[in-house]
């Protein structure tokens, strides 16, 4: 599997398998899609606390290493640090838990999953009796992250990095006083309709990559998504690409991000989609390919959480 280096020397395959279980897929059926998607040549696990399915994917991960597919060596896991876990003093405590959970000794990478903070407890969006979303507006990002530096330091992450900031949050850890760990990467929703095509050349002259969710759309979470956008795999410049190289619109939307640098991550848990998804590696978008591509851009984004957005962390009220 080819793989990209990243800032503190560790590098990463250029493409990663999401475990994401939204309401219409059992979280049971994510331990044999990540079987069949380690069969199938993946060898990066996109994971995390929220996903609520660490048990499922550790179990898969822990099976193929014992029937000699893979060893730990050569996998690489994203995990990422829930909203409710701010406090600096819970987020070793957290990756432990999680760590445990997955059966893992440590995690490759280790993400902020989301810049602004809910209210620490049990549940994974905490509300009021009113059924208010209970935001915690004290957020402390510098201090959150010196608590993952701690935990690259004690051995726990090999690497550590942010998802769905933007330019500014970036800037507020890179600027950090005594940093010691630049961020290696920064997971954010990045398909055709929204290319981020200016935090990623931040991104790049920052050397900090940018890895890509939600790379063919996402339309069927109610809660997160606008069911009223577009769909993305119905466009046609992609049809046409995808039938100038006989594949499909969903093989020219990743290898698309493979090309710019951005590492993709697909999920799905279809054992047929899983195997397509990663039939990527033997066509070549040309330049003129990729301009066009790139026309298509509506920065239009699938999913945007408007619950959250009064929290003065929300990453989307600025232009990237």
């Amino acid at each position: 599997m080819a793989s990209i280096l990243m800032n503190d020397g560790n590098r990463i395959p250029v493409i990663g398998f999401g475990t994401y279980a939204p309401e219409y897929d059992p979280i049971s059926d994510s331990e044999p899609a990540t079987e069949v998607a380690i069969d199938v040549g993946f060898r990066h696990i996109d994971g995390a606390h929220m996903y609520q399915n660490e048990k499922e994917v550790g179990r898969a991960i822990q099976k193929k290493i014992a029937d000699g597919t893979v060893k730990r060596e050569d996998l690489f896991y994203t995990g990422k640090l829930w909203s409710t876990f701010h406090k600096p003093e819970l987020v070793e405590p957290n990756v432990r838990q999680s760590l445990e959970t997955l059966q893992l000794d440590y995690m490759d990478l280790f993400l902020i999953h989301w810049p602004f903070s809910l209210k620490a407890g049990g549940d994974f969006i905490p509300m009021d009796e009113n059924g208010k979303y209970l935001l915690d507006t004290s957020t402390d990002l510098c201090a959150i992250w010196e608590a993952m530096e701690k935990c690259k330091d004690a051995g726990l992450l090999k690497s550590i990095g942010v998802s769905n900031f933007n330019r500014r949050q970036l800037e507020m850890i890179l600027n950090k006083p005594s940093l010691k760990y630049k961020p290696v990467l920064n997971q954010v929703e990045c398909h055709p309709y929204l290319n981020q095509s200016k935090l990623l050349e931040y991104c790049k002259s920052k050397d900090i990559l940018l890895a890509g969710y939600s790379v063919l759309g996402s339309q069927r979470h109610k809660n997160w998504s606008d069911q009223s956008a577009p769909v993305l795999l119905e466009d046609p410049v992609l049809a046409e690409n995808g039938k100038k190289y006989g594949k499909t619109p969903a093989h020219v939307a990743i290898r698309y991000q493979i090309q710019r640098g951005v590492v993709p991550v697909a999920k799905s848990y279809n054992p047929a989609r899983i195997r397509e998804n990663f039939k990527v590696f033997d066509f070549e978008l040309t330049p003129e390919d990729m301009k066009t591509i790139d026309g298509i851009n509506r920065n239009l984004r699938y999913v945007n959480l408007p619950i959250f957005a009064s929290h003065p962390e929300y990453p989307f009220n600025e232009e990237y």
